[in-house]
């Protein structure tokens, strides 16, 4: 039986701290962050787990060739306990929003789920495998947006935004092991400067209110200094080494980005709580690996 620390490894339990803040920033902008909300997060929680254990399971033959050490190849976690453990945290989080959401969010949790185990099983290794784990996190937002199912299309912009930061993540990802030239990680920097300064702008047609402007775009200015500086790196060095860090980074510093789309619309205490788990999410990230 795989011990417990096992399975934290193997599901890279730290790691979920990014996905609270979609369901999160999903239900400031459409107006609906409330006691829900917490469901619904708990939910993509338990899908992102799936989605790493599935993924291991579907990666076992190269891992044991390339990362040796992880759960699956390393014998500490049975390759059928891994393919459970997946199936059983994919049935969790559907349980979860349709008990929260109902039919509203069972809507966009399905579509989800079948995204995470689509990537996993086929589309990882193509080329549509950046824009499957990009839609991946953007529906994690819409499924917060279900709160409120008549203004669920205030949370657009804030599910491509968090779905464009996704592509860059997994475009790199792609070259953690191997290494690779100068050419991707500079343009995953010009995608999270792009990307920064979506967050930064405050949606237009309304007062401006300082107490929401000023936090998104310190928010901003934080994912971007955070994960753009392991990505300058890997432009100078692009080594596995330095692409590795710069994913890692890109996962750990999500919740600076989402804390500042959840600025945008609810203000700085809703953001602050969701900012804090990126430092949490890095002290963890020296015991669990998040890639």
């Amino acid at each position: 039986m795989a011990a417990l620390r096992d399975l934290v490894e193997l599901v890279r339990a730290p790691a979920a701290l990014s996905v609270p803040g979609d369901a999160v920033a999903g239900a400031a902008a459409a107006g609906g962050l409330g006691p829900r909300t917490a469901g619904l997060s708990a939910s993509a929680v338990c899908l992102y787990w799936s989605g790493m254990a599935a993924n291991d399971w579907a990666d076992r033959e190269l891992d044991a060739k390339e990362r040796p050490e992880r759960p699956i190849p390393s014998g500490r976690v049975p390759a059928a306990a891994a393919l459970g453990v997946a199936a059983g945290l994919s049935a969790a989080g559907l349980t979860l929003a349709g008990l929260t959401g109902g039919p509203r969010a069972l809507a966009v949790a399905v579509p989800l789920t079948a995204a995470v185990w689509a990537y996993d099983l086929k589309l990882k290794d193509t080329p549509a495998g950046p824009a499957a784990m990009a839609a991946c996190r953007g529906l994690d937002v819409l499924l917060g947006a279900t709160t409120r199912p008549g203004r669920w299309w205030r949370a657009a912009l804030p599910a491509l935004t968090v779905a464009a930061h996704t592509y860059t993540v997994t475009a790199l990802s792609r070259r953690e092991v191997t290494g690779s030239g100068r050419l991707l990680p500079a343009v995953t920097l010009a995608g999270t400067a792009g990307v920064a300064f979506a967050a930064s702008e405050v949606p237009t047609g309304g007062p401006v209110r300082p107490w929401r402007t000023w936090p998104a775009r310190g928010l901003a200015g934080w994912y971007a200094a955070a994960y753009g500086a392991p990505q300058a790196r890997a432009v100078v060095a692009p080594g596995a080494g330095n692409v590795r860090a710069a994913v890692g980074a890109g996962i750990t510093g999500l919740p600076a980005l989402q804390g500042a789309l959840i600025a945008r619309s609810a203000g700085a205490l809703p953001a602050a709580v969701v900012a804090a788990c990126a430092p949490l999410g890095r002290a963890l990230a020296r015991r669990v690996s998040p890639t």
